[in-house]
């Protein structure tokens, strides 16, 4: 089993990489050629309120009810009973977004009022940021369709095709921004056409496997169907749960539209760095981990259950801890590396290297709460997360009020600082609960081997902040662009060096990671 799950996940690990490092191309690109101005933000809420309620429900608590429900039905029946539930699922999914689709398009200007109340005492901004969600909000049924199909595969031990899709999606606004925005006026308007054409060709790459399993079944609307029931009442729930993150950074967007102009751009600029070393390992293993959990619940064998659960934990901390590390002190280099040229500044690289450094613990606790969440979805437990989901985002509220309120009496710069590490903290909060009710419910609870583990993690990554204090002099700030991303990623490689040396002469070694 821990070669299967180590396969599946260095499989979605890479073309998540891939679709990272476009990811990466993708934002240099819109950002050297927009800037992080006001026509900038008016796109990036546009952009966000689709994506936020995408990943609510299609890829958070849509995946977590669906796949062990499908899970079930694939261990305890036959391929039609499996056929029809995809079917009637299919339908309940497509006729809910495509009513909600509508009322978005019908009603934006309430919809951008509600999510970025800031843009008010702008009336060009605000126009541009309607017409641009009208265009984008469609997304939403084809991403989640998408997702739907995703999780499906997954289900089946299909992980290369789902992984794909990202890809898309960046090629084609790269393609918008060099080439085809002259076509439109405003010329931003060109990024919210490419949005739609990337759901669909990330939902039709999907087909050819769907059909060649048998599994691209015609969809019916049934509410009353058993399965559609089920996942519903587990749905409900898990909302809050399992997309409390997504809450907590729209929140940050409502209070960055009240902001200068930019704090929007660099918040989510920040964001998407954070997203890189997340969607590597964390969502990776979160992807391949749930329908393994959900089938060994099905099985009602609780020891590979935990083992499951303890394999994922020790790869978190091995990479997430690192990777929290070095994005906090490599945030001015690396911010400045991608997207210093053209429209983005000397104070967008600050701006957004702050950011960055509030975020960058928040690595570590997102990749925490991707494994956490599913042990719990797994076995079909939503109310447990919703409750901590609530109190993490109410513990976000509080703090921003708190910290905005703390650098404004002090008279301090950069307020949007105090949005970064809110949103940290809150995540901070929402990983300690999950694992605490884990423990208390005796799911899984770290074991005595942890002792020797956090041994070795704490020398090496003491190896790796060495090394970054002695390299970080050398980067070359005034050099050529290309330069200076080759300098970044050299200095990552030497840095991953350092770490490497002292975690195997703290005695760990390749094979710690297996099962015990």
């Amino acid at each position: 089993m821990a070669q299967s799950l180590w396969r599946s996940t260095m499989i979605v690990s890479f073309m998540t990489l891939m679709s990272r490092i476009l990811g990466l191309v993708r934002d240099m690109v819109l950002l050297n050629v927009f800037g992080a101005g006001g026509v900038m933000d008016a796109f990036l809420v546009a952009f966000k309120i689709p994506n936020f309620f995408r990943r609510l429900f299609a890829e958070g608590a849509f995946s977590q009810a669906f796949v062990p429900v499908l899970t079930e039905y694939k261990t305890q029946k036959d391929h039609q009973a499996v056929q029809i539930l995809i079917s009637r699922v299919a339908g309940a999914l497509t006729m809910i977004l495509s009513l909600m689709s509508v009322f978005a398009v019908v009603a934006a200007p309430l919809i951008i009022t509600l999510f970025a109340p800031g843009f008010q005492g702008s009336p060009d901004k605000f126009e541009l940021a309607v017409e641009l969600l009208r265009l984008t909000f469609p997304y939403l049924l084809l991403m989640s369709l998408t997702a739907f199909a995703s999780s499906v595969l997954n289900s089946y031990g299909s992980f290369a095709t789902p992984s794909i899709a990202p890809v898309l999606l960046n090629l084609t606004m790269i393609a918008a921004a060099l080439w085809a925005r002259p076509w439109f006026s405003p010329e931003i308007l060109s990024l919210g056409w490419a949005v739609i054409v990337a759901g669909i060709l990330q939902l039709a790459i999907q087909i050819p496997e769907l059909w060649n399993r048998k599994l691209l079944i015609p969809p019916k609307v049934d509410f009353q169907h058993e399965g559609v029931r089920r996942i519903l009442k587990l749905m409900t729930p898990a909302l809050f749960g399992v997309s409390v993150v997504q809450i907590n950074l729209l929140l940050n967007t409502i209070w960055a539209s009240f902001m200068q102009t930019g704090s929007v751009t660099w918040l989510y600029s920040a964001e998407r760095m954070t997203e890189l070393p997340l969607g590597l390992i964390g969502i990776a293993i979160a992807t391949v981990i749930l329908p393994a959990l959900s089938a060994k619940h099905a099985e009602q064998d609780h020891e590979k259950f935990r083992q499951m659960i303890d394999w994922a934990a020790r790869v978190i901390l091995l990479v997430g801890v690192p990777c929290s590390v070095a994005m906090f002190f490599l945030s001015e280099p690396i911010i400045h590396a991608l997207f210093m040229k053209g429209e983005f500044g000397p104070t967008d690289v600050s701006k957004t290297a702050l950011a960055l450094q509030g975020m960058s613990l928040s690595i570590l606790t997102f990749m925490l709460i991707k494994i956490f969440a599913p042990a719990f979805y797994a076995r079909q437990d939503t109310r447990t997360p919703v409750r901590i989901g609530l109190i993490a985002v109410a513990v976000n509220m509080v703090l921003n009020v708190v910290l905005i309120g703390l650098f404004k009496w002090a008279g301090w710069a950069n307020p949007h600082i105090c949005l970064a590490l809110s949103s940290t903290l809150a995540s901070c909060v929402n990983a300690g609960l999950l694992y605490w009710h884990l423990h208390r419910q005796d799911v899984y609870r770290f074991g005595s081997h942890w002792k020797r583990i956090s041994g070795q993690y704490l020398i090496a990554n003491t190896g790796l902040v060495l090394t970054l204090w002695l390299i970080l002099p050398y980067y070359p700030e005034h050099a050529h662009q290309l330069v200076r991303a080759l300098a970044v990623i050299a200095m990552c490689a030497v840095a991953g060096v350092g770490f490497s040396v002292a975690l195997f002469a703290s005695g760990f070694r390749v094979r710690d990671l297996r099962h015990p």
